[in-house]
């Protein structure tokens, strides 16, 4: 097989297990030495570190060896005629390679290790002994060998490990390169964390530089005095942020298009999303006896099937009727309260700290309400991981709707306070994202100086003096140290990407939802996702642990939110033009008032219709899987019927095209 340049032996799995307290003289029944045997037995390249407190076991798979775990997961990969085929290890000239150059993504490449590792089972005909230091224990017939070590707390973790070289090539021309605003390698990005990762980042360059031009019309609405016309501009100005916001999302949708078709994914992807070492179950939840059982009635299988199908929508239903419930009865009066207390309290700097305060109290509501959510989804049936994070997402979403835009509903609606208002949002704006950003990147340096503190005492007991300095010289360890790259609402369905994907929507809502009342705030959003993108990038680097990659072919239920938010933004700034054009509070339809009715309504069909004017997917993307598709059923059709006929000949598949 022949070896890509991109494709060289890589240390890229690490397994952590604790230092023993003495060698063992019969190594056949140690256990870490008996792990080691059986990674070298399948073909792994092993690398073992003593570090500070643990020892770390650094894991490399040949090409060879993926090709064949591939080969054994039956996994489907794309070939030159377009058609996804099940990999075989001798055709692999036959496979479309990855956009650099490599065989296997890094997704593939470590399901392909979750196989390998976790693949070695006890084949003896009765079960072997293992010792760890004075501990024994039984690896039982068929039994995993990791996930014994794992229950026995011997095997700590397991983790991806940061390839150095591919690393500080990102750092310079990515996370590092302020040159270039909103310009991202997203290729390079892709084949390091995968699609998931990938298509946030290029996601939000988009949106930046989509960003630029309301950003444009807000400073020129902010620094030019238009006087008695002001009441003329603000409508112009709300519907080209409308129009833009419109188009935007459909020309992402093209944008996401060609990029799953450059990276060679499949549109029909409907497995598990995550592709992590410890997996998780996603197929849909079906009793085994309803499959396995032949001879049931084939009208009893459909009422049961049916049955399954719509308790489980009832099901979700009434989870989702729970969360609203919550949001309203326990959320609700709380944001209200803060709300009034801003409105009547006098001074300034009181307001700032209520609402400091606030931002902070708010936090333990949320996680009461995402660990709430995380417990009716787990009562729910879906197909698969993806659809129950999608779940979750909507859920989780709701909660910080309520949290981040009832209060600013208040004052504009209620108290129609216009300076009030514009005070609120630009406090939420600054005070949101600068603490965001703050928390984003100190809190992991702190998490990780505190687990170096914790080992350096742990390790000084042990030695019974405090002298010396300890320190920490293997990269592996470092990594370790580093905390995961996970969701605050827990890993289970999501990873840091959610945290990200929501700090977005919340600012997306806050200057679309009252940009007439606050133009400058497109320009505060867009210097702020210039300065995300580098501080995103920099901390999935160097922050954080190699993130677990995850397939995707969307940002799923986000772009969802995103129009939602749209629909929303087009009711409330004309609520806003209503309250600016009658200030007495006559609410008579004059023809001010009745042409702000009919913008309403044009702008709801314009953000409907619209979908019809640009197309999802780009022409030569669509043009280039009509013609694969073609050429594939042409070949498998003519292959049939050599079959069929019994011919001998080879049919030469390949065509040459231009």
């Amino acid at each position: 097989m022949k070896v890509h340049p991109e494709e060289q032996n890589v240390f890229e799995v690490c397994l952590v297990v604790p230092k023993r307290k003495a060698k063992k003289e019969d190594a056949t029944c140690d256990c870490v030495e008996v792990l080691e045997n059986a990674f070298l037995k399948v073909g792994f390249m092993i690398e073992r570190i003593d570090g500070v407190t643990d020892e770390f076991m650094k894991l490399a798979a040949p090409l060879k060896l993926l090709g064949k775990a591939a080969a054994r997961l039956e996994m489907k990969k794309r070939t030159h005629i377009g058609m996804d085929l099940l990999f075989e290890l001798d055709e692999v000239d036959a496979f479309v390679r990855q956009p650099d150059g490599s065989l296997f993504s890094w997704c593939e490449r470590f399901r392909c290790y979750h196989h390998l590792i976790y693949g070695i089972v006890n084949e003896n005909q009765s079960a072997v002994t293992l010792k760890c230091d004075e501990e024994e224990f039984q690896w039982k017939v068929g039994e995993s060998l990791v996930r014994t070590l794992e229950s026995k707390k011997i095997v700590k973790q397991i983790f991806p490990l940061h390839d150095e070289i591919r690393r500080k090539k990102l750092l310079g021309n990515w996370a590092l390169n302020w040159w270039d605003f909103t310009g991202q390698p997203i290729d390079e990005v892709y084949s390091y964390f995968g699609p998931k990762i990938a298509l946030y980042f290029a996601f939000l360059g988009m949106y930046t530089r989509w960003m630029l031009f309301p950003a444009a019309l807000g400073l020129i609405l902010q620094l030019v005095e238009f006087g008695s016309m002001r009441l003329l501009v603000l409508p112009i100005f709300f519907i080209s942020i409308i129009l833009w916001a419109i188009m935007f999302s459909q020309f992402w949708r093209r944008k996401n298009s060609a990029l799953i078709a450059r990276w060679q994914i499949n549109y029909t992807f409907g497995g598990d999303p995550a592709c992590r070492l410890s997996g998780v179950d996603s197929s849909l939840q079906i009793p085994v006896e309803l499959i396995e059982d032949q001879e049931m009635d084939k009208r009893k299988e459909k009422e049961a099937f049916q049955r399954i199908e719509w308790f489980g929508r009832l099901r979700r239903f009434r989870n989702d009727a729970i969360v609203i419930l919550s949001i309203i009865c326990l959320q609700l009066p709380f944001e209200l309260a803060y709300a009034h207390c801003y409105e009547v309290i006098q001074s300034d700097a009181i307001k700032f700290g209520l609402t400091v305060l606030y931002l902070f109290a708010i936090q333990y509501f949320t996680r009461l309400g995402a660990k709430m959510s995380m417990k009716l989804i787990n009562c729910e049936n879906y197909e698969n991981n993806e659809k129950r994070a999608d779940s979750l997402v909507y859920k989780i979403f709701g909660l910080y709707f309520m949290q981040s835009y009832i209060g600013v509903f208040y004052h504009a609606l209620l108290h129609r306070n216009f300076a009030t208002l514009r005070q609120v949002l630009i406090q939420r704006l600054l005070i949101s994202e600068v603490l965001e950003n703050l928390l984003e990147n100190s809190l992991p340096y702190l998490k990780y100086s505190y687990r170096k503190y914790k080992v350096r005492s742990k390790k000084r007991r042990e030695k019974g003096s405090s002298q010396g300095k300890i320190q920490f010289t293997s990269r592996a360890e470092k990594e370790y140290l580093k905390p995961s790259y996970s969701a605050s609402i827990g890993v289970e369905l999501e990873d840091g990407l959610f945290d990200d994907c929501l700090e977005l929507a919340l600012q997306f809502g806050m200057i679309m939802m009252f940009a007439c009342a606050f133009p400058l705030a497109f320009a505060f959003a867009a210097l702020n996702n210039i300065t995300e993108i580098r501080t995103d990038a920099l901390k999935l680097l160097a922050m954080y642990k190699r993130p677990f990659p995850r397939a995707a072919t969307t940002i799923g239920a986000w772009l969802n939110i995103f129009q939602f938010l749209i629909v929303m933004s087009i009711c409330t700034n004309c609520a806003l033009l209503v309250w600016l054009y009658d200030q007495e509070g006559k609410w008579k339809i004059e023809p001010g008032l009745a042409a702000i009715l009919v913008m309403e309504h044009v702008l709801l069909l314009l953000k409907f219709g619209f979908s019809r004017l640009v197309p999802e997917e780009p022409a030569w993307v669509k043009a280039n899987r009509v013609k694969k598709a073609t050429q594939a059923q042409d070949i498998c059709s003519k292959q049939l019927l050599r079959t069929i006929s019994g011919g001998e000949k080879a049919l030469n598949y390949v065509k040459k095209t231009e």
